[in-house]
């Protein structure tokens, strides 16, 4: 097996986009093209993102964050003892791509045994006594219609459940929810859901052009209670619940995508919202992927994960699930031993609804 192995990423066909070069920079775009009356974002010309060198042979440079496996399992150890472990800027956190052919040659932190894919649970397989059967879905961007839920107790939605998030496709996704018999329900937004971000929004409506048309012409009392529509979900926004004695957190940040909602530069901006993360989460959602698992863009030949996130993730938090969506491609289940990491993205590239929720067992609590 190659160090890099992205036919095992791609178990879906398809992606929101293609997350190519022009990540970091801004909170919000950098430029922005007149015309365009469609529903899908003028793509602004961002600065090409660094050429991948040759494979790194050379022994870790001393400066920043490159971590080895020895010292994240001595990260592991440590929070066991309870110690809170700090994660700081990785070295290679503009260049994801970069980052993960550095790891893997020099340390195999994403090789077998320990990070494989894992096929996921079928939908008909019984549920253990005592266990919370979690139903995973993302990206389904107002097209629910067709897809077949699963049996569950509890559904995690990873964003981009609209394609604007005009309040109208809001209503649509909410009314669709309460049609669902699931015990809980918990949501997160994802990039597209534009009016879910007000600061994005605040500056959108200040243009004299339409980059967004539709959402553009909002106004502020149509969107500034747009979370209040969801009335059959919880709704997590750097926030979390605890359900069935599990704690969940979820979150909607990514790394800079063309200029779409709730975006943040590569580096401190992100880690600065992963590090509100409890220490204690048993279930993380988050929209985009940790760099590594479940990020591979083939159309690009890159990796697009957070390099951030996935230290928060291994070396801190280490939570039981991982549940995250954005990238369509990347469909499916993996694990390190310690987290099992599901990108549930319903959508292909073409944006048709194909991939099946993916469920996951958990057992509950006894304190529950």
């Amino acid at each position: 097996m190659s160090n890099d192995f992205p036919e095992l990423c791609v178990t879906g066909s398809g992606v929101e986009g293609v997350p190519g070069g022009g990540e970091g920079g801004s909170r919000r775009h950098a430029c922005r093209a007149r015309g365009s009356e469609g529903a899908q974002p003028v793509r602004t010309q961002q600065p090409a993102e660094t050429r991948l060198p040759a494979p790194p042979t050379a022994p870790p440079r001393p400066a920043a964050m490159a971590f080895t496996l020895s010292e994240i399992m001595a990260a592991r150890r440590q929070q066991q003892r309870g110690g809170r472990v700090a994660v700081e800027v990785d070295e290679y956190s503009a260049n994801p791509t970069q980052a993960f052919t550095f790891y893997n040659i020099n340390q195999g932190r994403f090789q077998p045994p320990h990070v494989h894919m894992v096929d996921p649970l079928p939908h008909d397989a019984p549920k253990p006594p005592g266990y919370t059967r979690f139903v995973c879905i993302s990206d389904t961007h107002s097209r629910t219609d067709a897809i077949q839920m699963p049996y569950g107790d509890v559904l995690i939605h990873a964003g981009d459940f609209t394609e604007l998030g005009l309040p109208s496709e809001v209503k649509k996704f909410n009314d669709w929810l309460g049609t669902l018999p699931y015990e809980i329900k918990i949501v997160i937004a994802g990039n597209h859901e534009l009016t879910f971000d007000q600061e994005f929004m605040a500056d959108l409506i200040k243009q004299d052009f339409y980059y967004f048309p539709s959402a553009s012409k909002l106004k502020p009392e149509n969107y500034e209670n747009v979370q209040s529509l969801l009335t059959n979900c919880i709704y997590l926004q750097d926030s979390e619940v605890t359900v069935r004695g599990l704690r969940i957190y979820g979150s909607p940040w990514q790394p800079w995508y063309y200029g779409w909602g709730f975006n943040l530069p590569r580096g401190q901006a992100l880690l600065d919202k992963w590090n509100q993360i409890p220490d204690t989460t048993d279930i993380l959602v988050t929209h985009c992927p940790p760099l590594g698992f479940l990020d591979w863009v083939p159309r690009k030949m890159q990796r697009v994960g957070c390099v951030e996130l996935l230290n928060t993730v291994q070396r801190r938090v280490q939570p039981k699930l991982h549940v995250f969506g954005h990238i369509h491609e990347g469909y499916g289940v993996m694990t390190d031993g310690s987290t099992t990491f599901i990108n549930a993205s319903a959508c292909t590239v073409n944006f048709q609804p194909m991939n099946p929720p993916i469920v996951f067992d958990l057992p509950t609590p006894r304190s529950t």
